[in-house]
């Protein structure tokens, strides 16, 4: 499949900011998509924008497949990939030709057909039996998750004529959605009788597979090989998986047929684990500095006065707040890279803005921020941004809104 996208080459020197002082990629390498399409105007209205390095997670994808040791690919997209952009992000791993991809709802499988992909594609979350004829219509799988919602998809589908996609969910110790391991043998039985049903793959999902302690990873792995026991031979035999990123890192014995890849994709480590191989982070969040000034000893800042200046010190003002996904919570906690250093954020971060004290470092104007990324020898990662919030990785990249801008580059074709 080819990717759908318009590389055009910007000259967006003309005044402040220069660009090529705002990204680490000369501007020619840059790929606007259609979240959002980006014109020079549009680039030099917004200071505010993610970069998504598809080169790297190409990259990415290559170094966790050999890693799988000939095990296919399900690449998790779901969430618009994890705040990466769905469109591009699903066009650069279907150019590298993944097996599979995961998405969270029906209408994430839609969006991706309705771009051109032909990949398989299985739609993880729980579905209800009216949604059938739209996984039909878009050669979706869907996940039958118990013996009630196997009869009403099929009996959905029976009037069209066709057969449903499906993977069977076992629970084995998730506790989401699934039919529980120790009967599973009915389920899977009654699965596989009805006509109107292509049962194609048998999965689980694994709770604790990122944790040191193995242990109840190691349970759920024998629980669905129980499950899978009770499977009847067949003469096309079913795609089995229940490894995700941490189980690919720390549990080799539960690969099975079919991987699960989500944040290890786009370069970040599930729950701090160190993975045996080098990933690339894909995705810098990036700003500049809009109004620069100097402030007195116990001048108060933003709303609360919650922090007050120290000292004199010169005070930076940068076009991002919690409406563009910087938690509120970062509030006198996070820290930005500007000219190089480590800053600290100060105030309560607003809406649209937030403050960093700048000390006595020289600010202009239109100095690049970096938010999440690197600068000089300074780095930020989104596993670091999500030890000051005491999350996960996924939260912070996911919850980068519409409103800041993805801006698309091949940074391995400049490596």
């Amino acid at each position: 499949m080819q990717v759908n996208r318009e590389l055009r080459t910007n000259n967006c020197s003309r005044g402040r900011p220069d660009p090529d002082t705002l990204i680490p990629y000369p501007l020619e390498t840059y790929i606007y998509s259609r979240y959002p399409v980006l014109d020079e105007r549009e680039a030099r209205r917004r200071p505010t924008h993610a970069v998504i390095d598809l080169g790297a997670l190409r990259r990415n994808y290559r170094t966790l497949k050999e890693l799988a040791k000939g095990r296919s690919i399900m690449a998790v997209v779901k969430a618009n990939a994890y705040g990466h952009g769905l469109e591009n992000a699903a066009q650069a791993l279907a150019d590298e030709g993944v097996a599979y991809f995961g998405v969270g709802f029906l209408e994430e499988g839609i969006e991706l057909r309705q771009i051109g992909v032909t990949t398989p594609i299985l739609v993880l979350g729980g579905v209800v039996g009216y949604q059938a004829g739209l996984f039909l219509e878009y050669n979706l799988d869907l996940t039958v998750s118990s013996p009630a919602l196997a009869r009403r998809v099929a009996e959905e589908v029976r009037k069209s004529g066709r057969r449903a996609r499906v993977h069977l969910k076992i629970d084995t110790g998730m506790g989401r959605i699934g039919f529980n391991w120790a009967a599973a043998a009915v389920f899977i039985d009654e699965a596989l009788s009805l006509p109107e049903l292509d049962v194609v793959g048998i999965y689980s999902h694994l709770a604790t597979a990122d944790d040191e302690d193995g242990s109840f990873t190691q349970e759920q792995i024998n629980r669905f090989n129980h499950a899978l026991s009770g499977l009847p031979s067949m003469e096309k035999p079913l795609l089995r998986h229940i490894s995700n990123s941490g189980a690919l890192f720390q549990h080799p014995q539960g690969l099975f047929d079919l991987v699960r890849l989500g944040i290890s994709l786009y370069g970040c480590n599930p729950n701090g684990l160190t993975p045996p191989v080098h990933l690339r982070p894909v995705m810098s969040l990036m700003s500049e500095v809009v109004f620069v000034k100097r402030v007195a000893e116990s001048t108060p800042v933003s709303y609360g006065c919650t922090w007050r200046a120290p000292r004199e010190t010169t005070l930076a003002t940068v076009p991002i707040g919690y409406g563009d996904g910087y938690p509120r919570a970062l509030s006198n906690k996070g820290f930005v890279l500007i000219r190089g250093q480590r800053l600290p954020v100060v105030g309560r971060v607003c809406m649209d803005q937030l403050m960093v004290d700048c000390g006595e470092l020289r600010v202009e104007v239109g100095d690049p921020v970096t938010l999440i990324g690197s600068q000089g020898n300074e780095r930020i990662s989104a596993e670091e941004v999500a030890h000051w919030l005491d999350t996960i990785p996924y939260e912070v990249t996911t919850q980068i809104s519409a409103r800041v801008p993805r801006v698309f580059v091949d940074g391995e074709s400049i490596a």
